[in-house]
């Protein structure tokens, strides 16, 4: 799963009794007039703050706590949480380095440490610092949860899932924290103990939605769901978490609230079976691909193997299940094959045609479209002369002339990709009857769609804070907006809310 980041809570004296959060506030106030150094007393101040939604005051809070005391574990674990849930990874990680540096013997400053590591995909720093929290306590459940998710990227499915057993046991019902001031919407955040989750969470904004998070693996279906108002199932990767999703699917049998990316819907976008289902849909031209054991193709006959299902040089090869360019290669000869062979983790593996996507100009330009709610809304569009192409690193940054391009695509869409590419993509979505998921394409000269990928794993992430990137902020907010709106309108249609209700839980959610 995605790996959670958490709080490091405490409280003092009399502040537990107290019986709201306002007074315990008004409290700590009083206490801190008396005594303005009681580093202590201002770190609950600040965890109050957080709790009450004044998410700005709490950051200057822990911030001013650490002008006091540099190396105050709790301020430095919560502020980096707080950075974390915001977008801000890099501070965060910053925070967490800081916290697990100076206390060593703390195994939540590694564990968070760690987590921010992975995601910045520092496998092996990361390891390091989850094996120290185990040697520290050895049944941390987060540490072995952290230790499974590295060893899943690492394609060492044996050791994940021993630590996945010991980190999900009696661990698969996780309530995050609540800080509205109103009736929360009750939420069920399905997810995989592995890898193969959609960042759903993030657009739950905790001021509106109280979460329950269930790791579908090691759910009890005996035992019966926690109160609830809405499902969201983020297993997403099909070729990964095809028996999550069944389990998944299992769950929400047992429910009767309305559920976002049903299971069902989810299990059938794993790379061969969109290729094939979309294959025959009007202006889409889709890659021939295949699931085929390595042992096949690891031997001197492996491009004759492939040859007699219809490849032809060049062809890719990836390991199931994996994202983001990982364990992903072009194979333009029988010696890449085999190297190809020895890097990639796995008993299966995915051949997929390639489809060549060059302009006129020499480039490649990958399309992503989010789908959201039967709309399909611009997110970006990347441009390189390599043929593995992720907006991070493709040609963007250091060159405006690709930046407006992308700012027309995001802008102007339709007159981009013309009338024949925006039906299909309509008819892509239909076809796929997903709530929330991406779609990942080229385009040819006769406007025909070149489909990479579709599915409901891909991700919208505010851009940098940096002047080159002003003109995304506006169409990845209008996704962000989007996504909102279709979680909370799924209750509202549910229960029949008054239009006084409705309005007011569509402004909290905005």
């Amino acid at each position: 799963m995605n790996r959670l980041h958490k709080n490091n809570l405490t409280s003092v004296g009399n502040l537990q009794t107290l019986a709201s959060l306002g007074s315990s506030l008004n409290e700590a106030n009083r206490h801190l007039s008396k005594n303005p150094q009681n580093v202590e007393i201002a770190f609950i101040r600040a965890q109050l703050l957080w709790k009450l939604g004044r998410t700005e005051e709490s950051k200057n809070a822990y911030m001013e706590i650490l002008l006091k005391s540099p190396t105050h574990f709790g301020a430095l674990n919560n502020l980096g949480v707080l950075l974390h849930s915001r977008g801000f990874g890099k501070a965060a990680r910053i925070c967490y380095g800081q916290a697990a540096s100076c206390h060593p013997n703390n195994p939540m400053g590694h564990v968070n440490f760690a987590n921010s590591l992975v995601e910045d995909g520092e496998l092996s720093l990361a390891r390091e610092h989850l094996e120290k929290a185990l040697a520290l306590e050895p049944d941390h459940a987060e540490a072995h949860q952290g230790l499974a998710c590295v060893y899943d990227k690492l394609g060492d499915e044996v050791s994940a899932e021993l630590h996945r057993r010991k980190g999900f046991k009696n661990k698969s019902v996780i309530v995050l924290p609540y800080r509205g001031q109103k009736d929360p919407v009750r939420v069920l955040l399905l997810t995989s103990a592995t890898r193969g989750n959609a960042t759903i969470q993030k657009f739950l904004n905790d001021l509106v939605f109280h979460v329950v998070v269930i790791i579908v693996e090691y759910f009890d279906r005996t035992q019966p769901l926690p109160a609830h108002q809405l499902i969201v199932n983020a297993v997403g990767n099909a070729d990964l978490c095809k028996q999550a999703l069944l389990s998944a699917e299992r769950i929400v049998a047992l429910s009767s609230a309305p559920v976002v990316n049903l299971p069902g819907a989810v299990i059938q976008t794993d790379r061969v079976s969109v290729a094939n289902r979309l294959k025959d849909v009007p202006g889409v031209i889709t890659p021939t691909t295949i699931n085929i054991p390595r042992v096949v193709l690891d031997g001197p006959d492996g491009i004759d193997v492939l040859a007699g299902h219809g490849f032809t040089l060049p062809f890719l090869l990836r390991a199931p299940g994996f994202n983001n360019g990982l364990n992903f290669f072009k194979i333009n000869n029988s010696n890449e094959l085999g190297e190809a062979l020895k890097a990639l983790p796995g008993q299966e593996i995915t051949a997929i045609q390639f489809l060549d996507a060059r302009g006129e100009d020499g480039k490649i330009r990958k399309y992503r479209v989010m789908m959201v709610d039967g709309e399909i809304y611009p997110l970006h569009v990347a441009i390189a002369h390599q043929w593995k192409i992720h907006y991070v690193t493709a040609e963007m940054a250091d060159n405006p002339e690709h930046r407006a391009e992308d700012e027309e695509f995001l802008e102007n869409m339709e007159k981009v990709l013309g009338p024949r590419a925006m039906t299909a993509l309509k008819q892509i979505s239909e076809v796929l009857s997903l709530d929330y998921g991406g779609i990942d394409f080229s385009m040819n000269a006769n406007g025909d769609i070149l489909l990479f990928e579709a599915n409901a794993t891909m991700n919208v992430n505010l851009p940098d804070h940096d002047d080159r990137w002003a003109y995304r902020r506006g169409p990845v907010e209008r996704i962000l907006g989007a996504i909102r709106k279709m979680l909370t309108r799924r209750v509202i249609s549910h229960e029949s809310l008054t239009p006084g209700l409705e309005n007011g839980l569509l402004e909290r959610a905005s």
